[in-house]
């Protein structure tokens, strides 16, 4: 499966560990994200946004330096993030995407990454989605029955109800839960592995699960 990195507008001090990704990994920048790939010694395949958050000079370089741009009007139904998804999910409709400066900065910036496979419309995106920085991962999951890994570096589990949630157990966690039915949004936070694995189950909604660590 063909491995995107999507490189958001944050602050790379927040960046996971780049090496981590595979060297045959595409690089798509979103607006500032594409300078500060360029900044990095990588070069994005493409670069998309209204680059708002450049100055005159900074987009100058991007458009020089990056072979395809594209250039989004600021008034959109989209958030430049958000495009980058949907150009991604058009040119590689079978990739694992993996967002990055998604976090930190502005909140609203934050939440809208969070809830964005509900914003472009096409919940297909959950397993093929996941947003990391430099201290957790995030991925969403649709109904069924799951057993996720333990990251090395990460010591703390949370599952974070989107939706209202019907049948969710978790299976063999510190905390268990047994066919939960959840009301409202809801944050399952400071859960953790007891082994290198963690199964869960649920028959509705929908489901992110974030591994983490303190700094």
């Amino acid at each position: 499966m063909q491995q995107v990195i999507i490189a958001a507008g944050g602050s790379p001090s927040l960046w996971p560990v780049l090496d981590h990704f595979s060297e045959e990994a595409i690089w798509i920048g979103v607006d500032r994200g594409s300078l500060y790939l360029l900044n990095h010694g990588i070069q994005p395949l493409v670069a998309i946004g209204d680059f708002d958050s450049l100055i005159k000079e900074e987009f100058e370089q991007v458009a020089r330096q990056v072979k395809e741009v594209i250039k989004a009007q600021p008034e959109k139904d989209f958030t430049d993030t958000e495009l980058a998804i949907l150009e991604v999910l058009k040119r590689y409709p079978d990739s694992e995407i993996t967002l990055i400066g998604a976090s930190g900065g502005r909140w609203d910036h934050f939440l809208a990454n969070i809830w964005l496979p509900f914003h472009i419309g096409d919940l297909s995106i959950t397993n093929k989605l996941t947003i990391a920085d430099n201290q957790n991962t995030m991925r969403y999951f649709l109904p069924g029955d799951y057993v996720i890994d333990k990251e090395i570096d990460k010591k703390y589990l949370a599952f974070i109800c989107l939706t209202p949630i019907e049948g969710f157990t978790i299976h063999d966690a510190k905390y268990k839960l047994t066919n939960v039915e959840v009301a409202f949004p809801t944050s399952y936070a400071s859960n953790e592995f007891v082994s290198d694995t963690v199964r869960f189950s649920f028959t509705k909604g929908v489901i992110a699960v974030i591994q983490s660590k303190d700094k």
